[in-house]
């Protein structure tokens, strides 16, 4: 097992987030490196979780090839062999790539996440609980933590200068991008969630809530793009523990964000970087997390490479 904290390869990185770096394969094709990072509270941790870069990116393109009928998307493979194929440059950092790398169309983002909720949660509980809104809008009276939205709901969302996401309204999202835009994304959203949570249920799984994000290739085509339904941006929870009124067990960070609330709570940490030493079973447990998740989609033990 490689545990990777930041990939070095021999292309051009465009660009370095919390958890992936994007390198230009070529003027066309991108290669999306997931690492073993994470972070929690807008903090990223000093310790890697091991196998997180591969679920995710395992995920993704276990996702991108069942949804292939239902929206296109920007993926392309997340085969090492095909990639060192296409670009030998790659093939002394096989190691470091395998099983978390994926090679996909490059396209230009729209800069809005489309956020399907299927059930109030998170950041959408605690507005409605407050007041009773979303995005500042009505929501029915009477929800209580965790209860199914029916229909869902599309809480499109943007990012804030500080970089935590802001929750908007659809005719923000329509004044920003022009109505036919923004309906188009809502369309592609519910569909992919929809698909997405018919499989996750017959799977145990309940998708509580995902994000997805969008992009125009240079053919004008709309694709979805990023990941799709993995763990860092969807809430799963197993099926036979689910009780509406409370918050949920879930299968991400869960394990970490607790422990680093307790902290909080005690006063051992506040909030902010440098973040605080983390125990093994912490480590282990979240990273458990993640490789229970693919497993429970799939049906299938995590491979070592796509």
């Amino acid at each position: 097992m490689t545990v990777m904290f930041r990939s070095q390869l021999p292309l051009p990185l465009l660009r370095a987030g919390k958890v992936r770096e994007v390198y230009e394969a070529s003027a066309h094709e991108l290669l999306l490196v997931a690492s073993d990072r994470i972070s929690a509270f807008d903090v990223v941790m000093n310790e890697p979780i091991a196998e997180k870069g591969r679920v995710l990116t395992q995920v993704s393109a276990f996702w991108f090839g069942k949804l292939a009928d239902v929206f296109p998307s920007h993926f392309i493979t997340a085969s090492t062999n095909e990639i060192i194929a296409r670009y030998p440059d790659l093939a002394p950092h096989r190691s470091a790539i395998r099983g978390r790398t994926m090679l996909v169309r490059r396209t230009v983002p729209v800069p809005f996440e489309c956020v399907v909720r299927g059930y109030i949660t998170g950041s959408a509980w605690a507005e409605y609980k407050k007041q009773g809104t979303l995005a500042g809008e009505p929501l029915t009276p009477g929800l209580v933590e965790s209860a199914r939205l029916d229909p869902p709901i599309f809480s499109p969302a943007t990012k804030a200068e500080s970089g935590h996401d802001e929750n908007v309204t659809f005719d923000t999202m329509a004044g920003a991008l022009g109505t036919a835009e923004a309906t188009a994304l809502r369309e592609a959203s519910f569909r992919i969630y929809e698909a997405g949570r018919a499989h996750a249920a017959a799977r145990g799984i309940i998708i509580a809530d995902t994000k997805f994000e969008f992009g125009r290739d240079a053919d004008g085509t709309l694709r979805l793009i990023d990941e799709v339904l993995t763990p860092d941006s969807s809430r799963f929870w197993p099926a036979d523990r689910y009780e509406p009124g409370r918050g949920q067990p879930s299968f991400d960070k869960q394990p970490l964000r607790e422990y680093l609330a307790a902290l909080k709570t005690k006063g051992e940490w506040n909030g902010e970087a440098p973040p605080p030493t983390l125990p093994q079973e912490v480590l282990d447990t979240t990273s458990a997390r993640y490789v229970d998740a693919y497993q429970r989609l799939t049906g299938h033990p995590l491979p070592e490479d796509g």
